[in-house]
């Protein structure tokens, strides 16, 4: 198991990419990804909206990146339709500023099991003729014990922004 939280925590600065495990506490933790992205800020902002075209399938419930949805407007959800008719609400948006952020409530996979609160936020700015885009992903109210997640988390938060990069820069993740 050791290895495998080495790995996934690797692979997610491979390549001179930034991220970060901010901070770590008894009951939660903090993440930071920042990434320069060739495309300007409302192309980007229009990205975040269309996340079943590059959210990793293995990061689903169904097994299928496209099952999941996100309206960018206060209140709505971050769900993923499953195939029996059944579903799953990873997030739902409290902030929605069209090309500067993109705020969930969303304490993402088996965080939710944990009863934690968490913040998923994407920021947005302007950078030459690109974005510069800051996702920071902050959990509290953990039990004792579940700062040790925070490598995993951060590989598996880092992993997303990177497709949304892609997506946003050539219209693949």
């Amino acid at each position: 198991m050791k290895s495998w939280i080495l790995a996934v925590a690797m692979a997610a600065l491979a390549g001179g990419a930034q991220a970060e495990v901010a901070e770590t506490g008894p009951q939660g933790f903090r993440l930071k990804t920042v990434r320069r992205i060739a495309a300007p800020p409302a192309k980007v902002y229009a990205a975040l909206g269309e996340i079943g075209r590059w959210w990793s399938n293995s990061h689903t419930y169904s097994g299928k990146a496209e099952n999941m949805t996100i309206a960018l407007a206060p209140g709505a959800c971050f769900c993923e339709a499953l195939p029996n008719g059944g579903g799953v609400q990873h997030g739902r948006v409290v902030a929605a500023m069209p090309g500067a952020m993109v705020r969930l409530d969303a304490a993402l996979g088996p965080l939710q099991d944990e009863g934690v609160s968490a913040a998923l936020t994407f920021s947005l700015k302007a950078a030459g003729e690109g974005t510069e885009l800051t996702a920071t992903y902050h959990v509290g109210g953990a039990r004792a014990g579940l700062a040790p997640m925070a490598p995993i988390v951060d590989g598996v938060l880092t992993e997303q922004v990177n497709r949304l990069k892609r997506y946003a820069e050539t219209g693949a993740p």
